[in-house]
């Protein structure tokens, strides 16, 4: 750590930490080494994700469940395995609310399926409602529009201040008696803002709704305690936190997950099937059907024990002083505008923002050439884009292997980028 950064705490070992991440040594544009800051849409894999991948693959590949033989009942045992490691991760109360998807957006549009087709208390139909917040990414907006659509139901949601915070002021007219189901992300994607949970629970809780939390960007960067939450659902996808793509959670209230239709039909699923009609299994299984997705079940138990190993309260330390340090960097840079709150205070790591009137495209590419790697565009968030009347944004992201260092590179880069463009 040079001099300058030497003012700040609860930084992590990263110099120990990135020689466990392969890609972050790479070499890319006329010598430079990557400056890694996407993790926001997708974290990199240290050896031992990848190591468990490859001998998952090359001593125990077989699908899961259903072999006799030894390499079968090995598969299974990964698998479930990783269920366990999960719910340990998540302080589940049963491994059996687990519930494993290919990605967060898979694991959103079954909670609205499985309420879609559900008998009552929990349907929703064209006299319920259903509440959401502006500053949700596409997955978390769509399959409730698509609801909405399907059944009639009324989709309200919860606006923006200029800060880049939730305005709760009329939190009583959008979660109302009428509310069946109220979803939004703990922590935004686009604008970093971390969302009072405890106040939006309250007030669903007060008149009978159900809780679904966006938890992508929380999961891979903090303490995730489902019970603590007191959430009905949590969604969260592996790729974000060091694990594989192709694996995401959800998380369920035990009650709900017995009660609820299942989303998937075929093989797994079901206890007994006749012509007529099929009975299903219990849960977890009853939501999780065809082959899963097991070796990136086991990639994912591998990447739970990685984060586990070093600690999620570490990983936010060290997260925080990044952050705080980035956000001071950043409002030095002239005509620079953070899009979201402008203090590390209840905010995540992603920071998204405008330079003067250089399109973030244009920004991104020219980062690109000088080795640094960032987000442009609207973030599958284009909703948070029209409230604040912008076309798009830059966003750089960072994750326990960040350093203050790679936070000074993103600064000159963009002192580059002013002077490319005049």
């Amino acid at each position: 750590m040079t001099s300058a950064h030497q003012g700040l705490s609860g930084l992590l070992d990263t110099e120990a930490i990135r020689k466990d991440f392969p890609l972050l040594d790479r070499v890319v544009h006329d010598g430079k080494k990557i400056v890694y800051l996407d993790s926001a849409a997708t974290s990199q894999k240290p050896r031992q994700v990848l190591d468990a991948l490859n001998e998952y693959y090359e001593q125990h590949n077989a699908n899961v469940h259903r072999g006799v033989y030894l390499v079968a009942e090995e598969a299974t045992a990964l698998y479930e395995g990783a269920r366990d490691k999960v719910a340990a991760f998540i302080n589940a109360p049963s491994r059996d609310e687990v519930i494993f998807t290919k990605n967060a957006s898979e694991s959103l549009n079954l909670v609205a399926n499985m309420l879609g087709w559900a008998d009552e208390p929990y349907r929703v139909d064209h006299e319920t409602e259903i509440a959401i917040t502006e500053m949700e990414h596409h997955s978390n907006i769509v399959p409730w529009q698509l609801l909405a659509q399907r059944t009639g139901a009324k989709l309200k949601w919860f606006g923006l201040t200029d800060d880049g915070r939730l305005d709760l002021s009329n939190i009583e007219e959008v979660i109302t008696e009428k509310t069946k189901i109220v979803s939004f992300t703990l922590v935004s994607n686009l604008l970093g803002t971390i969302n009072p949970v405890e106040t939006i629970i309250r007030r669903a809780q007060e008149v009978g709704a159900l809780v679904c939390i966006d938890a992508s960007q929380a999961a891979p960067h903090m303490v995730l305690d489902v019970q603590a939450l007191q959430a009905d659902f949590v969604a969260f996808t592996g790729h974000k936190m060091c694990g594989p793509t192709g694996i995401g959670v959800l998380w369920g209230r035990q009650e709900l997950l017995e009660d609820l239709p299942p989303f998937l039909g075929g093989g797994e699923m079901i206890e007994t099937v006749s012509m007529h009609s099929s009975t299903y299994a219990p849960a977890p299984h009853k939501f999780e059907a065809g082959t899963p997705p097991i070796a990136q079940a086991v990639g994912l138990g591998a990447a739970v024990d990685y984060l586990s190993a070093i600690g999620m309260e570490n990983i936010a330390r060290h997260e925080h002083a990044i952050t705080e340090y980035a956000v001071r960097r950043l409002q030095e840079v002239p005509d620079l505008r953070i899009i979201g709150p402008t203090t590390a205070e209840d905010r995540g790591a992603a920071i998204s923002f405008t330079l003067g009137d250089i399109h973030p495209h244009d920004v991104g590419q020219v980062l690109d050439e000088e080795g640094i790697a960032v987000r442009v565009g609207h973030h599958c968030a284009r909703p948070v884009c029209l409230r604040y009347g912008i076309p798009a944004t830059t966003r750089a992201s960072f994750y326990l292997y960040s350093t203050p260092a790679e936070v000074d590179a993103l600064v000159a880069g963009l002192e580059h980028v002013r002077n490319f463009f005049g």
